[in-house]
């Protein structure tokens, strides 16, 4: 069967909450009939998917925060 734009799947968010000024998003799906967790950040110049796949929300936030981390220069 073929998705239709009428139909959008939209992220089923999970948890929500602010870390070092960006908002970080865990959602939970399906793939491969397996429950899976993906990291949404949401930052002043946009939003990206730091985490695609995480096997539980605990490893989707160490994730996203390592991303973070990565993508903006932070002193250390």
């Amino acid at each position: 069967m073929h998705e239709h734009i009428a139909t959008p799947d939209y992220p089923n968010v999970t948890l929500a909450f602010f870390y070092r000024g960006m908002k970080i998003e865990i959602t939970t799906g399906l793939y491969q009939e397996q429950q899976i967790y993906s990291a949404w950040v949401t930052y002043a110049n946009g939003s990206a998917v730091a985490v695609p796949r995480a096997h539980s929300r605990e490893a989707a936030i160490t994730q996203a925060k390592k991303w973070i981390q990565n993508q903006f220069n932070w002193p250390k």
